[in-house]
């Protein structure tokens, strides 16, 4: 690898950044040595707007004393339902320099969601961002007895509304400013008596199996965890990174916001979640962090544009990826690349690959990260092709992230790589689930004691649910849930995970399921990628009036038999998918086939759709 990429831009840097031994001091040492310096970036009506760390230090300080001003005492609990927003930071950092606890609520839950779990943690103080997740605070607030006051970022659409126990942040910050002239030492003596054992954020996992439960993880985690990021995939002042994930969901919280403050580096937030891939381009990050579903969607759109180029550009980009997959199995395999090869690369470079960078916008990227969700590899080594490494981290809500990583210098794709060097992997010897024990293990489920002692052990190893295998180099593999292994009728042990992840591969689908368990044979319950779909329907000239009638076209129906075709040939004949139902609801965020992170939640599906699975065995 050390012939085509500078293996020192890739090498992680495990000196301390910043010192501080709680998230909080942490905070306040980075803003006071890096005060002039870029921190955030945030679009908005069509123009970037620079947060310096001065300038975000101080409206830390007037929310922080604008919350005293309210009567918030440390240990107190603030939520934040919002998008991925600066303010969402700003409240954060706030909430903790103020020795309280801070969670955070996705945007898409309905308001019974956003009572449960408000209720749950004794949530006193609520964040929303705008008018919209104002009404869901309010049909929910009388019965909510703790809650006491709702703080609005964006109140354009508030105008006319009144209510003593709501108040914007920008009041917010003015109370804050007038509580400092009184008290001007009371914030800094709460951010002095934070503790590394105090609990600091409570991340709710997604809920697929009952009530979501509210992880706990302490001010000390969340700094042992961070620096030991900055041991796997090292980043500095100089790195720029996109930040579009849910902020209340582990991978940004502690990969973007928190990692980011270490590091320092830039934080760059995108105007919506639908201008992700026009916004990327534009920050061109030297890091991006995403999940699966977004380097496909990636993918997907470069595919779709070649198909719609001309025969001239098709064959340099067919003869341009063939050279990129030439030199990345050579350098998967640790073998060195000639003069000659490398000489076509720098050529393929030039003639393609770095204009299909610069389509995805990871023209800049020293590496790119993926996680949350297994990935396909041979997407992993596509991305390698372009020139591009692709970090695979694996780990959990409850493991405060990453727990283990694939080396950017010794990539293994369809692995999860070994352990991270802060803390300790091995597989259970009589089941294979994969355990994990160290600091970044967090303290328990919030007033689920029971629950946590399913999950942690008398040794202190958190039990994942993951089934993997280890090889001799000490890499792991995910082969799949310990719920969702399938065996057949036949007896056979399949992986749906695999099979899935094959699937996903192909631009017309965006996720699936696959079903099988005491069946005769394997079926699949498919969603399609509706952009790449429709366009196929319309450049066939395939009528269809509605998102159902689509699904139903015989085209496409048949376009989804070849993609299944080219799927089950990787397999044999009993791990085959022999039929499959096509989606016919368009889903969203807000339905509950899906999790926050956009993957179908299989027990859900399978129960909702059990009339259309018992209909493919009967046929």
């Amino acid at each position: 690898m050390s012939n085509l990429w500078d293996t020192s831009r890739l090498k992680p840097n495990p000196d301390v950044v910043v010192p501080g031994e709680t998230m909080t001091a942490v905070f306040w040492n980075a803003a006071a040595l890096r005060g002039p310096k870029v921190a955030m970036r945030q679009k908005k009506l069509g123009l970037w707007r620079e947060w310096t760390w001065a300038a975000t230090a101080e409206a830390v300080r007037e929310i922080g004393d604008g919350l005293l001003a309210l009567g918030f005492n440390a240990g107190d609990c603030a939520s934040i339902l919002s998008n991925t927003v600066v303010e969402w930071v700003l409240a954060d950092l706030a909430v903790l320099s103020c020795g309280g606890v801070s969670s955070g609520i996705y945007p898409t839950d309905a308001p019974a969601q956003v009572e449960y779990l408000c209720f749950d943690s004794r949530t006193q103080v609520l964040f929303v961002e705008d008018d919209e997740q104002l009404d869901k605070a309010l049909a929910v607030r009388e019965r909510l007895p703790m809650l006491e006051t709702i703080v609005v970022f964006d109140t354009d659409g508030l105008r006319d509304f009144a209510d003593a126990r709501v108040i914007g942040l920008d009041a917010l910050r003015a109370r804050g400013r007038e509580h400092a002239k009184a008290e001007p030492k009371a914030l800094d003596a709460r951010i002095a008596a934070c503790r590394p054992e105090d609990l600091a954020i409570l991340v709710y996992t997604s809920g697929t199996t009952g009530k979501p439960k509210g992880a706990m993880h302490s001010q000390h985690g969340l700094v042992y965890t961070v620096r030991g990021y900055n041991r796997i995939v090292g980043q500095d002042e100089h790195d720029e990174r996109m930040c579009f994930l849910p902020l209340c969901h582990i991978a940004e919280r502690l990969g973007g916001e928190y990692f980011g403050l270490y590091t320092g580096s830039v934080l760059n937030f995108v105007e919506n979640p639908e201008t992700v891939p026009e916004n990327v381009r534009e920050i061109a990050p030297t890091v991006v962090t995403a999940v699966p579903r977004v380097w496909e969607k990636f993918y997907s759109s470069v595919m779709i544009a070649l198909r719609e180029s001309g025969r001239a550009q098709q064959a340099t980009y067919a003869w341009g990826i063939g050279v990129g997959h030439r030199v990345a199995a050579k350098v998967l395999a640790g073998e060195p690349v000639d003069v000659a090869l490398r000489a076509q690369f720098i050529v393929a470079r030039l003639l393609v690959l770095d204009n299909v960078r610069k389509l995805i916008g990871i023209h800049r990227a020293r590496f790119i990260v993926t996680g949350a969700a297994p990935i396909s590899p041979d997407l992993v080594r596509w991305y390698l092709a372009l020139g591009v490494p692709m970090v695979e981290v694996w780990g959990m809500t409850e493991s405060c992230g990453a727990s283990t990583y694939t080396p950017a210098t010794r990539m293994k794709p369809g692995t999860i790589g070994p352990a991270c060097p802060y803390n300790e992997v091995r597989l259970d010897p009589a089941t294979n689930e994969l355990l994990i024990r160290g600091e970044n293990v967090f303290m328990g489920y919030l007033n689920q004691p029971e629950k946590t002692a399913e999950t942690i052990d008398a040794e202190g190893w958190l039990h994942t649910g993951d089934v993997g295998t280890v090889d001799a180099d000490g890499y792991f593999r995910i082969t799949d849930r310990m719920k969702d292994i399938i065996i057949t009728a036949g007896g056979k042990n399949i992986t749906p995970s695999e099979l899935e992840n094959e699937l996903k591969f192909s631009p017309y689908i965006t996720d699936a399921v696959v079903v099988g368990d005491k069946r005769p044979y394997l079926t699949a319950i498919v969603m399609i990628d509706l952009e790449n779909v429709e366009k196929f329907a319309q450049d066939q000239d395939i009528p269809f009036s509605n998102y159902a009638s689509l699904t139903r076209a015989k085209e496409v129906q048949a376009l989804i038999e070849a993609e299944m075709a080219r799927v089950n040939s990787k397999f044999a004949r009993v791990e085959q998918i022999k039929k499959f139902w096509l989606l016919e609801t368009q889903l969203s965020a807000e339905d509950e086939e899906l999790t926050p992170t956009m993957k179908l939640k299989r027990k859900l599906v399978e129960k909702k759709y059990a009339d259309r699975i018992e209909a493919m065995y009967r046929a």
